[in-house]
């Protein structure tokens, strides 16, 4: 549906400083908010106010079921909000009695921004809502050693055999992929199989640190180097001395913080920002990306002398609809790793949970598997999983089946030439157009329409602006208009 108005935010805190973070965090990103101080007044205000609601965000200061309670009362009061919990007990338990009363997401103090937006963006997203749970499942996702790792599809195995051979080298190591493939998990992997595994392993993503910060964030400062540098910072990469840092979203790296990175590979010396001095540094370097690096570089929006840094050994992940064999021993291990984590008796799925889950094409990839799977496992408690487990799974797979003769075009209506403003679904010969095309088109009207301001079209369109500027490489969309 589309919104004439930006997304709004019930925000239930007492505790005035921290709501006043929260508020601005949201408010910079483009959200209205509400704020209350109990469920009482939230329900009260939003019957009173003319924001439009699509997300409530409620602290809770302690983990008695009395705080539980008003996650249950917010969710009867509002049935069709989705709830995000914050909360300073870092406990599955509770996390887990939150989502059985209500809510769809949890959070954990100290609220990182980028998590914070993340579980914002996720619950208003057009898919946000089908059954997942992505920050509260990333919170506690375990790293795995190589023997650890489910999947047998050759082009899978391919990846991890090169992957298990350059573990044990110093070589700068560059992973492909879609979102959600598995390509922190290779890179944890590969960290514990390497002669570093004892020092650190360093994750960044580049997408979610502001332009302005990303030098000072890898390489440091020192007090005073400017405006509200106010104490000296080493910086990630003298954090992960001796160790391994994993680059996340590394084409999403500004321009110039691609130059100093590539001065970091050559010489293994990095320079703070307002320091007299360079520092050797020893790192080993793996990066990562959702999309083919390869193609910024020929569009001139990554530099190549960098890429091949990067690449000196190239890995590409392949989604889980390419593995669709890989499905059911994944579910299998994953639901073996939830229950461990919550505590539950041992979990399985049945042959019909089984068909349901090779069914779907899981455009979120193993990551989406395992956040499906693990709010199944929450209100299951135990035992086997069936379809029934996964209505929103169900849901999807229940549109109309297809005529009996596929091939036979469908005409489209005579003289039914889309309106202005608007994007035709139909080519000239009757056959509906293909999906990139429609997508092109869409996000070209997107563009027109919101006069090329990024940010603006990325959250109309309910996607990030990453995702967004990747689509742009991906259907050849040059420029706005």
């Amino acid at each position: 549906m589309r919104r004439d108005t930006p997304p709004g935010l019930l925000l239930i805190d007492a505790e005035p400083a921290q709501a006043g973070l929260v508020s601005a965090l949201a408010q910079r990103a483009g959200w209205r908010v509400l704020r209350a101080a109990d469920v009482a007044e939230a329900v009260e205000r939003s019957d009173r106010s003319s924001i439009r609601l699509d997300a409530a965000l409620i602290d809770l200061w302690s983990p008695d079921e009395a705080s539980v309670r008003s996650v249950a009362r917010l969710r009867k009061s509002l049935p069709e909000l989705p709830i995000i919990v914050v909360t300073a007990q870092d406990s599955v338990d509770l996390a887990v009695r939150a989502v059985r009363a209500g809510a769809h997401d949890v959070l954990v103090k100290p609220i990182a921004r980028h998590r914070l937006l993340a579980a914002l963006d996720h619950v208003v997203a057009a898919d946000g809502p089908a059954g997942e749970l992505r920050p509260l499942v990333e919170k506690w996702s375990e790293a795995l050693d190589f023997a650890e790792i489910v999947g047998s599809a050759p082009p899978f195995r391919r990846a991890l055999d090169v992957a298990m051979r350059a573990a044990a080298t110093p070589a700068t190591i560059l992973i492909e992929g879609e979102s959600g493939v598995g390509k922190e998990l290779l890179a944890q992997a590969i960290h514990r199989a390497s002669a570093r595994q004892a020092g650190p392993l360093i994750t960044v993503n580049c997408a979610a640190i502001p332009a302005n910060l990303i030098e000072s964030e890898l390489f440091g400062h020192e007090r005073g180097a400017f405006t509200g540098a106010f104490e000296r910072r080493p910086g990630l990469f003298a954090n992960a001395d001796g160790g391994t840092i994993f680059l996340d979203e590394i084409g999403d790296l500004p321009g110039d913080a691609q130059a100093k990175l590539l001065r970091v590979l050559q010489s293994g010396e990095i320079r703070p920002i307002g320091a007299a001095h360079p520092r050797q540094v020893s790192v080993r370097v793996i990066a990562a990306t959702n999309r083919r690096l390869s193609d910024d570089v020929a569009r001139g929006r990554f530099r190549e002398d960098l890429f091949y840094r990067l690449a000196v050994v190239p890995l590409t992940l392949p989604p889980l609809r390419d593995r669709i064999g890989d499905v059911a021993p994944l579910a299998a291990h994953l639901l073996d790793r939830i229950a461990r984590q919550l505590g539950l008796p041992s979990l399985a799925v049945d042959a019909s949970a089984v068909a349901l889950l090779e069914a779907h094409d899981w455009p979120g990839n193993v990551r989406q598997l395992h956040n499906v799977l693990f709010r199944a496992a929450i209100f299951r408690d135990g035992g086997t999983l069936t379809a029934s487990d996964f209505p929103q799974l169900r849901a999807a797979h229940a549109g109309p089946q297809p005529a009996a003769n596929d091939d036979a075009p469908v005409p489209a209506p005579a003289g039914t030439a889309p309106p202005a403003g608007s994007v035709a679904l139909f080519g000239a010969d009757g056959h509906v157009r293909p999906i990139d095309e429609i997508e092109a088109d869409l996000i070209r009207m997107a563009i027109g329409h919101y006069r090329g301001r990024m940010t603006e079209v990325a959250r109309r369109l309910r996607i990030g602006r990453s995702t967004l500027y990747r689509k742009l490489g991906e259907l050849g969309i040059e420029q706005a208009g």
